[in-house]
């Protein structure tokens, strides 16, 4: 008889076809589990909830989702969701004050999270599923946490080792680095509790992990950090020089692209007026800076960015001066240009357009067609994008805008193509763009070869060996001992 494949229940609220920033890590997980040779269950959101509550979905992105994954969407209670009284249960429509009271009562005592429910059932049909074929290991990623807490209690139940990826911090703002919840919050007391019993818990840079080993001393043996990665999957096998090295005839318009979601965190005015001033140089008057991606995670969050960019642009016209454009007839065409941004809802500001979500299975398009990448993040020294992997491995010149101390800082440290302003002086960030696009212009296959290698240390299945080689250690554990 051949032995048994290991087992895996992976917890994954976000999980294709959601397009939330972290259903890749555990897409390229439960993919590379799988073809390792690992049985892989994944409960993820239930499809209502992606399609209809929040509107954020990438359908292609499903079909990169191995076949082989038994895939479940275990219930979620949208209460809090529900705007339209149509939508409510019977007792809530009969007596909504108390069901009001009974939903907040089960936040303070039971569970502080809008997903508990989801995490409820995930319990219940894991333990069904368990009776009839074990799992070794169970693997969590939050957010939500509500997946910490049913790993946590489907080991009390069960016995089966579990695993925690914090892709986000739970308890600490990543962004104002400071606690998230007040120091009597319940959740708290919940993640002391589940470090408490983990197998491991997974963080995505150094200091994610040093901040909970600090905050919870005795679980930090079993902390390791596990960093993000790019997908091999969804980039060409190697990078070619961009266009602008590419061009036959002088005149070649620069092309920056922005790739991801852009958020309410990001210095978006910074980068607005720093573009603004590098189109003041005679090189860069016709060059564009394309936002591929959406605006905003949920649905109602692009009015609210895309004033944001119209007061930015505004701000920028005002800030560059007719000397700084190369005088009056320079400054007419960025006043012509300013109108045309208004009057398009595509073009976000002179020369800054919105080009729409791309689904991750057609960005190598992207990246090929750009000369230079801008890195826009709005996190510190505990946030690292998962898309600064990706840019690297384009084998694209990249300029960083975002303050000082960003973890990205360290990966990039060491990427040969990398332009820094230092901080978010708009005057600097101008003078990286236009070094960058003279650099992309001048790029060859040599330096783009060098580029993608120093990102080829960075592929997922590169960065995901440390979590692959404990689950196999925990799985042979957990089948040598009849479990």
């Amino acid at each position: 008889m051949t032995e048994r494949r290991p087992r895996l229940l992976y917890l994954a609220f976000y999980f294709p076809p959601s397009r939330a920033s972290g259903v890749y890590r555990p897409r390229a997980t439960a993919n590379r589990l799988t073809e390792l040779g690992w049985d892989v269950t994944v409960f993820a959101a239930p499809l209502p909830f992606l399609y209809d509550t929040i509107g954020s979905v990438d359908d292609k992105l499903m079909e990169t989702v191995d076949p082989r994954i038994t895939l479940v969407r275990p219930d979620l209670n949208r209460f809090v969701w529900q705007t339209d009284l149509r939508e409510y249960s019977r007792f809530r429509g009969a007596f909504p004050q108390l069901a009001q009271s009974l939903y907040a009562w089960g936040q303070k005592h039971v569970f502080p999270e809008h997903y508990a429910s989801w995490g409820r059932d995930s319990v219940r049909r894991a333990l069904r599923m368990h009776a009839r074929r074990r799992f070794d290991v169970v693997l969590a990623t939050g957010n939500p946490y509500s997946s910490f807490a049913a790993a946590w209690l489907f080991h009390k139940l069960t016995r089966t080792p579990y695993i925690i990826d914090y892709r986000d911090s739970w308890t600490l703002d990543q962004f104002s680095e400071e606690p998230m919840f007040d120091e009597d919050h319940p959740a708290w007391r919940w993640e002391r509790r589940v470090l408490r019993s983990a197998a491991n818990s997974l963080y995505v840079n150094d200091a994610q992990r040093a901040w909970h080993a600090e905050r919870y001393p005795r679980a930090a043996d079993r902390m390791m950090t596990v960093l993000n990665g790019w997908d091999a999957d969804t980039l060409p096998q190697s990078a070619a020089p961009p266009p602008a090295a590419r061009a036959t005839t002088d005149g070649h318009a620069p092309r920056f692209s922005f790739v991801g979601t852009v958020t309410d965190k990001q210095p978006i005015e910074e980068l607005i007026e720093g573009f603004s001033r590098a189109r003041a140089h005679s090189d860069m008057r016709a060059a564009t800076l394309n936002f591929y991606g959406y605006f905003g995670f949920f649905q109602g969050t692009d009015n609210k960015l895309r004033k944001r960019f119209a007061a930015a642009a505004e701000a920028a016209a005002e800030a560059v001066t007719a000397q700084e454009v190369g005088g009056g007839a320079a400054m007419a065409e960025q006043a012509a240009a300013a109108e045309d941004a208004e009057a398009d809802e595509q073009l976000l500001a002179p020369g800054v357009h919105r080009r729409g979500p791309v689904s991750k299975t057609a960005l190598a398009d992207v990246y090929q067609d750009s000369d230079v990448l801008v890195f826009l993040n709005g996190g510190g020294r505990y946030v690292t994008s998962g898309k600064i992997f990706e840019y690297m491995a384009a084998g694209r010149p990249i300029v960083s805008v975002h303050t000082p101390g960003s973890a990205a800082e360290e990966l990039l440290r060491g990427y040969p193509l990398w332009f820094n302003p230092g901080g978010l002086a708009p005057a600097d960030i101008a003078a990286s763009m236009v070094a960058a696009a003279k650099a992309a212009a001048g790029l060859d296959e040599r330096q783009a070869a060098e580029a993608r290698a120093y990102a080829d240390r960075f592929e997922r299945n590169v960065t995901l060996e440390p979590l692959v080689g404990r689950l196999d250690e925990l799985a042979a554990r957990r089948r040598g001992a009849g479990g």
